[in-house]
């Protein structure tokens, strides 16, 4: 199937054209039909399946015979970063260069002065975050009752976000006869309820999740202490020819000391996580792209959805809780028929996790050393088997690995006693020292039935 058979105009042709594309990707090819039918849509989709032009490319199509007023957009874009609302914006100038479509951004960390002069001029595309669109709301500058599409985007990251309240009210303002559509990765309960509780007959298309990362992505697991994390990663980086890596960390008190570290050791890296303000993100990513930064230590939030091209080296210098998020990471490496290399470095706290992810992409991770070198089975960490053990029978068995090993405990044989006879025993005097109990001899006391002495 090609672009042209969905249905799409010359204009948008021509821009998916210079691209460089041919075909739509799966998800595009179904949900692109769907849209442009007017129907409310549910796609089950992850990032880097071409979603974002699945729902871009239709919107395009339906807004480019109409005008926005002032104040008043004629669609709104929800996501849950600034990083997805700037990388869906460029969607919108990369395909739709050919109309005259106006868009707004409206993310926080940048000045509302700006956003608010677009508005005032209207704008048909309508890109944000659910809280500076309602924190503009709020002051009187923008006004949605004239809102004709609304699209959520990863939706399941909304939920995990606790943006969920923030889009109840945001559609509460909206009026009823709209086409939304909603993507998202999963589907858990919150998520089904928001598309019984504000889509209408919705259309459903999906696209599976790949069960393992593309064959192009070489994985390595690597076994260490957590006090030794710094040094391991630090040789596997010199060991590997990096052009470019994301480094991803669970946690966002860790991303700035890392980064720091590796800065200090002479590596030009750079921390991305959503406590920065937005210029300097925006300014981190652009030189990422442009190849003046080599190591971006990032979150999964901070990282979602962006695509490098050409990206050498994915590192998880923590092992991802979700599985899902693991495949997610490294598949930003690989991409387009490149080759692309990850490593993964764990604890034995975190082996449970290491199962779940071997689990869900269907087969064991090389374990390694530095350099890709694979180490032989007797030298990966933890034993598989102890991870099936219950948890109260595993730490009753780690106890006793730890205690120094005893013999085995047998009553020892002591030696006979030899009794002496009373009339053998030497007097007792109490002169010598000796508080031995000796017996009563042949002087039985009266109390006894002893004779009593004169």
């Amino acid at each position: 199937m090609s672009f042209k058979e969905l249905g799409l105009n010359e204009d948008i042709l021509k821009a998916i054209e210079e691209c460089g594309y041919t075909e739509p990707t799966p998800i595009q090819a179904q949900a692109i039909p769907h849209v442009l039918m007017t129907r409310d849509l549910v796609g089950l989709a992850q990032t880097g399946t071409g979603k974002t032009a699945g729902f871009t490319l239709p919107m395009i199509e339906i807004l480019a015979g109409g005008r926005a007023k002032a104040r008043m957009p004629r669609s709104l874009i929800l996501e849950p970063t600034r990083e997805l609302a700037a990388q869906v914006a460029q969607n919108f100038d990369t395909y739709g260069k050919y109309t005259n479509l106006s868009k707004a951004l409206l993310t926080g960390g940048t000045s509302m002065d700006e956003q608010i002069k677009k508005l005032d001029r209207g704008v048909d595309v309508l890109i944000a975050t659910p809280g500076r669109l309602l924190d503009l709301f709020g002051r009187g500058r923008i006004l949605l009752n004239d809102i004709k599409v609304l699209v959520i985007d990863e939706a399941d990251r909304m939920l995990d976000m606790g943006f969920i309240p923030d889009i109840e009210k945001i559609v509460s303002l909206l009026p009823p006869l709209r086409q939304t559509l909603l993507f998202s990765a999963t589907m858990p309960p919150e998520i089904k309820g928001l598309t019984k509780k504000f889509l209408s007959n919705p259309r459903e298309v999906s696209v599976a999740p790949p069960a393992s990362p593309a064959e192009t992505v070489e994985q390595f697991l690597v076994w260490t202490d957590a006090k030794k994390k710094y040094d391991v990663l630090e040789g596997i980086i010199k060991d590997e020819k990096v052009q470019n890596a994301f480094v991803f960390c669970n946690r966002k008190r860790d991303i700035a000391g890392l980064a720091s570290w590796l800065k200090k050791k002479g590596y030009n890296a750079q921390p991305l996580h959503g406590d920065m303000a937005q210029s300097a993100r925006t300014q981190t990513l652009a030189d990422f792209q442009a190849d003046k930064i080599t190591l971006l230590i990032c979150s999964d939030v901070a990282a979602r959805g962006l695509d490098v091209k050409g990206l050498s080296h994915v590192f998880n210098y923590d092992v991802p809780m979700n599985p899902d998020d693991y495949v997610h990471r490294i598949g930003r490496t690989g991409r387009a028929g490149l080759d692309g290399r990850t490593w993964m470095l764990a604890t034995k706290a975190e082996t449970k996790y290491v199962d779940l992810i071997e689990q869900r992409i269907k087969k064991a991770i090389p374990v390694a050393g530095k350099g890709g070198k694979k180490q032989d089975d007797k030298k990966t960490a933890p034993v598989k088997e102890a991870t099936k053990e219950p948890a109260q029978q595993k730490e009753k068995k780690q106890h006793r690995e730890r205690q120094p090993e005893k013999k085995e405990s047998r009553p020892e044989k002591r030696p006979e006693k030899k009794v002496t006879p009373p009339e053998k025993r030497p007097p007792h005097n109490e002169q010598d020292g000796d508080d031995s109990v000796v017996g009563f001899g042949n002087e039985m006391p009266t109390f006894f039935g002893g004779e009593k002495k004169n």
